[in-house]
């Protein structure tokens, strides 16, 4: 294994591994990426409605799933309470990323201690932002960002970065009325391999994507329409088995919510085609 920046005691439970994919690793994972067809998703839908005083609204960025698929419209994956009709099948990794993954699990538990790591954790799910800028017209807007959040999902959180370097924070929040605390901060490169699990970078710290620069060149030949993209990240989660479903056995009111956005899949993904057309048993 190549070597990793050493923990101290302020920063246990995150980890960055400095250029972590070899330039073939890269390559591989570059060219199937330019295979997908990433989407757009809306916050809310008809049987999910914005909340009072709130409009509907697009995500900053495209998006795509593997391993499963969670919609923002289904209110994603939220243990304890929001585990059911959350997250449905998604097409599986593609080879290069399978080797990232179990490079990943190897290094979480040699470096974590059981108490962060639950019992059946394995990186199941993967969620792919691309950011950039969208295009409307003759105007630019940059969407490159995330705003604080936790991911709710159990256990560590693994992020892989290509493109553009992001500047990534963990952030004390209290609250939308004061300006949050900056508590660690670090530059996630093209090639970096960063792993955050345990109390404080899960339950106590949010965290975001504050800015993603545009000086090293990076693009990416993907088919969004309106959309150009500079940085591409990979965050890999663990949902347990049991609350991942075929889309097929989503509620009913769940189905006419995701089924825009699974017939817009399926024109480019034979997985999504079957799904959406389950064989009888």
């Amino acid at each position: 294994m190549r070597p990793f920046q050493k923990q101290t005691d302020s920063q246990q439970g995150l980890i960055l591994r400095k250029n972590d994919l070899s330039r073939d690793e890269r390559q591989q994972i570059v060219s199937w990426l330019e295979t997908l067809h990433p989407i757009w998703e809306e916050r809310y839908s008809k049987n999910n409605p914005p909340p009072t005083g709130q409009k509907q609204r697009t995500l900053l960025r495209p998006v795509y799933w593997l391993g499963n698929w969670q919609f923002a419209c289904l209110n994603y994956y939220h243990p304890p309470k929001g585990t059911e009709n959350r997250c449905i099948h998604a097409e599986p990794y593609p080879a290069p990323l399978a080797a990232v993954v179990q490079r990943a699990e190897q290094i979480v538990r040699s470096e974590f201690g059981k108490e962060d790591v639950p019992r059946g954790w394995h990186l199941n799910t993967c969620l792919i932002n691309f950011y950039g800028d969208r295009i409307e017209g003759d105007k630019r807007i940059d969407c490159a960002r995330v705003g604080e959040h936790k991911d709710f999902e159990l256990g560590p959180v693994v992020s892989l970065s290509l493109g553009e370097r992001a500047l990534f924070q963990f952030v004390k929040s209290d609250g939308h009325q004061k300006q949050s605390k900056v508590i660690i901060q670090q530059w996630l490169e093209d090639g970096d391999l960063q792993i955050f699990g345990g109390y404080r970078f899960k339950k106590q710290l949010f965290h975001r994507v504050q800015r993603v620069e545009t000086k090293g060149g990076h693009s990416f030949k993907l088919p969004v329409e309106g959309f150009e993209t500079r940085r591409i990240n990979f965050t890999f989660r663990y949902v347990p088995d049991e609350h991942i479903l075929p889309w097929s056995r989503l509620p009913d009111t769940a189905k006419e919510d995701t089924r825009p956005y699974m017939l817009r899949l399926a024109e480019k993904s034979k997985f999504f085609q079957e799904a959406l057309e389950p064989k009888p048993r």
